[in-house]
């Protein structure tokens, strides 16, 4: 996650991850350093959270532990199912099933917006999250130096699970 300074945002995000590392699927949480305060310092570290600086941003995500990187905006929270979502991508994409291998969560329904509505927003690359292989993440870090440049203009699968974006402010 590209990380700065609101903690409440940051605390909602992590404790969705929480289930994913009981179930072995979270490996780690890397956060990139963007201005973070001392609260949100203070919930990455409570969370066992890695903190790196920004300008590593291609090292980190080269070096990254799992075979899968799953990236999210601070105050994304990911709902019930993901998991089973998140392994059964894993699992199709391994066995050749036909399956586009970056995937994103579908808005809750709570969040999904009318046409119109759509138009006017202002939407991120990593609204709905995005799971992709390592070594596509790595080759994509090397456009960009952030998570939001790195999350653009790929083509994407669907995940069977929801995910509640950012509430901007």
């Amino acid at each position: 996650m590209d990380c700065g300074p609101d903690d409440q945002r940051l605390a909602e995000s992590l404790a969705t991850l929480v289930p994913g590392a009981v179930e072995g699927v979270v490996r780690e949480v890397v956060l990139f350093d963007r201005g973070m305060g001392p609260g949100a310092r203070k919930v990455a570290e409570h969370a066992g959270c890695r903190i790196e600086p920004a300008e590593a941003f291609h090292a980190v995500v080269r070096e990254a532990k799992g075979e899968w990187l799953l990236l999210l905006e601070p105050g994304a929270r990911l709902q019930p199912g993901w998991i089973a979502a998140v392994i059964e991508h894993v699992e199709a994409v391994g066995e050749d099933r036909g399956v586009v291998p970056a995937a994103r969560f579908a808005r809750a329904r709570a969040d999904r917006r009318s046409v119109f509505q759509r138009l006017r927003q202002i939407r991120t690359a990593l609204a709905e999250g995005l799971l992709l292989r390592k070594p596509q993440a790595i080759g994509l870090s090397r456009r960009g130096t952030n998570l939001e440049e790195l999350a653009k203009g790929i083509a994407v699968g669907r995940l069977a699970a929801d995910i509640r974006p950012v509430r901007r402010r």
